[in-house]
């Protein structure tokens, strides 16, 4: 999907939003999405830090069948250093990239027992020095615990912001810093009402248009065609 849009940005086929619809996108999405929060299921920081590592091109669905038993024989960082690999391995193996994970999650734990007296910072900075956590990842994790004003970029909401005209940049990053610039504020609500709306109604394929609520918005002709 990422390929498609791209090819249609670079065909400049997707026209962009004017400020008065990015207006009305952003308070159509705050009015439904006021309370969403993600579908992750954790406890406290160091399992939504988890929760979130093994997310990435992994369902929320599948992590969470996951997490109960690895947060069971490793509640907290100070079991989770001393890991045996294999047995984390073990654990997640029905996780994408499991084998990579697995090393991070181990590697995250040894560092923030070692450099930050076994507490995981709420810094970004901080927070993306730890093995397997990157901008996105911390991010996601600000966003979702401290409410931070944020703006992360998964492939739903690449995918919903291009197709309504919100950006027209060919990756992640450059798609975060204009979903930033032109929001500006309550983006820890605009991720979340994104990250839902393209999962459950601005899907990959067969978009359900005849559900959506901003249709009148849509720039994408893939979605046009599907209704």
């Amino acid at each position: 999907m990422f390929k498609y849009l791209i090819n249609l940005i670079r065909k400049n086929t997707i026209k962009q939003s004017t400020k008065k619809d990015i207006q009305a996108i952003k308070e159509i999405f705050i009015q439904r999405y006021s309370d969403a929060v993600t579908e992750l299921k954790y406890k406290n920081l160091y399992e939504l830090l988890i929760s979130v590592m093994l997310s990435a091109q992994c369902t929320d669905k599948r992590v969470n069948i996951i997490t109960p038993a690895l947060f069971e024989r490793y509640p907290d960082v100070l079991a989770l250093q001393n890991a045996q690999l294999d047995d984390v391995k073990d654990i997640i193996k029905s996780c994408s990239f499991f084998n990579n994970k697995a090393k991070n999650l181990v590697k995250m734990a040894q560092k923030v027992v070692n450099n930050f007296d076994g507490t995981i910072p709420l810094d970004e900075k901080k927070l993306i020095s730890l093995a397997g956590v990157g901008q996105k990842t911390a991010h996601v994790v600000l966003i979702e615990y401290n409410q931070a004003n944020l703006m992360a970029v998964d492939t739903h909401v690449f995918r919903v912001a291009h197709r309504l005209g919100l950006s027209k940049s060919e990756t992640a990053i450059k798609t975060e810093v204009d979903l930033t610039k032109k929001f500006k504020t309550n983006l820890h609500i605009l991720h979340q009402a994104m990250v839902l709306f393209g999962r459950y109604i601005c899907t990959a394929k067969s978009p359900k248009c005849n559900e959506c609520f901003l249709t009148e918005y849509c720039k994408s002709k893939e979605g046009f065609k599907a209704r």
